[in-house]
């Protein structure tokens, strides 16, 4: 990665007249919003087909390693194809507060009123359509008929107790369900079209532009998918598909009991044994919706956190070896040279800062992690002065507090160290935010990302995420009009003055081109 910036910002965080941010006019206007300020990325959060629940449909959490996420479909668009009704969608109750996502009300109207748009699309005789499914029928019809199922034998109820032949995959079951819930089947695959569709329409837009899309794939995949019900032998499962050992991560500065993320583990024999096919599947769909791939949770190729089953906190976990160097091996050998950054955030051993050197791939550095007042110098790999060129910097991740929020639960002693490290020592708390993304703007990481919450200054009301929390995350949604041409021109001159400029849409003496 060359020297650049970019903005961190999730789809379902944009503003929309639907209850969440979708692939609408919003984001192709964030699309030229990039453009203007200088900007050379668009990090997203994971398109995934969440879980609705608790933790509330969270992009971590989904029913496939693979579909798209069916509430970021353009309704308008469907209302210009004569499939929906501008009076349908306006009817509907999305929410009270346009900065929060209803996750429950999308539960309730998104998926029947696309149901209506199904139903009136003839589909079958799309050639478009068509094509699309057997382009990726490798994918699409397993995850088709499982979530048929779950509307069939309800979605409250996970695989696992799906009646044993269908549970199991027994042929004869597999065929009686084709049939039976063959129109729920080709309403799910109605769906993803129109997601990829309008998903590879926006990252097109966004190239044309000189835009690349970074996006982020999680390390593990949900107890009830499609993954695991597939695939079972790949992973960490008994006779009934129930994992034995689950996923998680030790006690941290995110967590002091550590967080149990209850996923299944992989079974690495497995995957070695086949050439880890279903990764290179896995990695190639997602190099189809992005151009950068952000691997969440990076350091779980060198070594994992396996929790034995129905634990209450990671505390009792373990670290067990993963695939290492071999993995990425077979990446280079299948897919060829791709960008990829890694996640190495949380316990960091020498082994796996070694498999990041080895994989060449750029590594991540959060400012807020700097400052420490009891770890100070050339040991405290976050504060700037100690960063390489190859790595990305972030003010903060979409686990972190927003910057304001962060510095607002400082410590006095932490707030005269952050004051002292850059220079502002008169700036009101809440306006510290201001000095912070010039620092990740200015140092020598080669590429800085910066979450839209912190360019625009927001506080602990817009974060994202509070990892070991269940409530309340995911779900924040800027306000229209906030990305205006006074934030614009604002990150425009900081990411000039960095020397992070795309210079692919301006010219030598800094104008945008035409």
């Amino acid at each position: 990665m060359a020297r650049s910036a970019g903005v961190l910002f999730a789809i379902s965080s944009l503003p929309s007249k639907y209850g969440i941010g979708c692939i609408s006019k919003e984001a192709y206007d964030f699309v030229d919003f990039l453009k203007e300020s200088g900007q050379s990325y668009w990090q997203i959060l994971p398109l995934s087909a969440t879980i609705h629940g608790e933790p509330a449909d969270s992009p971590y959490k989904s029913y496939s390693a693979f579909a798209g996420n069916p509430y970021f479909i353009d309704l308008d668009e469907l209302i210009g194809q004569g499939l929906l009704t501008k009076k349908e969608c306006d009817s509907i109750n999305w929410g009270r507060n346009p900065s929060k996502i209803d996750y429950d009300a999308l539960a309730e109207h998104r998926l029947p009123l696309l149901r209506k748009a199904y139903e009136r699309s003839h589909i079958a005789e799309n050639a478009e359509y068509n094509h699309f499914v057997e382009e990726n029928d490798w994918w699409l019809h397993d995850y088709a008929l499982f979530m048929a199922l779950k509307g069939f034998f309800g979605h409250d109820v996970p695989h696992q107790q799906w009646p044993e032949d269908i549970m199991k995959r027994w042929s004869y079951a597999l065929d009686y369900y084709d049939r039976t819930l063959y129109y729920d089947i080709e309403f799910q695959k109605f769906m993803q079209f129109y997601f990829y569709k309008q998903w590879w329409r926006l990252r097109q837009y966004a190239n044309d532009r000189n835009i690349k899309i970074i996006g982020d794939i999680p390390m593990y995949v949900a107890p009830d998918s499609v993954d695991v019900w597939a695939h079972p032998e790949l992973f960490q499962l008994d006779n009934n598909h129930q994992p034995y050992q689950v996923a998680g991560a030790p006690p941290d500065n995110f967590s002091a009991t550590g967080q149990l993320w209850g996923n299944p583990l992989y079974r690495w024999d497995a995957h070695r044994y086949n050439g880890y096919s279903w990764w290179m599947s896995r990695l190639y769909q997602n190099f189809r919706l992005y151009d950068t791939l952000r691997i969440d949770h990076f350091r779980a190729f060198d070594e994992y956190f396996a929790i034995p089953a129905g634990s209450d906190t990671a505390m009792n976990g373990h670290w067990e070896p993963g695939p290492g160097m071999d993995f990425f091996n077979t990446v280079n050998r299948s897919l060829g040279p791709r960008d990829i950054l890694v996640e190495d955030l949380g316990l960091m051993t020498d082994s796996v800062r070694r498999l990041v050197r080895q994989t060449g791939f750029p590594n991540i550095k959060v400012l807020q992690f700097a400052f420490d007042p009891d770890d100070i110098g050339a040991a405290n790999d976050y504060f700037p002065h100690n960063y390489g060129r190859n790595c990305i910097v972030y003010t903060g991740t979409h686990d972190n507090d927003t910057l304001t929020g962060w510095f607002k639960s400082l410590s006095d002693k932490e707030k005269a160290l952050a004051r002292f490290y850059c220079g502002n020592f008169d700036s009101p708390d809440n306006r510290m935010y201001l000095s912070f993304t010039q620092m990740a703007l200015d140092c020598r990481a080669n590429t800085a990302i910066i979450p839209i919450q912190d360019y625009l200054g927001l506080g602990s009301e817009a974060r994202m995420n509070t990892p070991g929390e269940s409530k309340g995350n995911w779900a924040w949604r800027i306000k229209p009009g906030k990305c205006d041409e006074g934030l614009k021109q604002h990150i425009l001159l900081g990411t000039r003055i960095s020397g992070r400029l795309n210079w692919e849409n301006f010219d030598k003496k800094g104008n945008l081109k035409e």
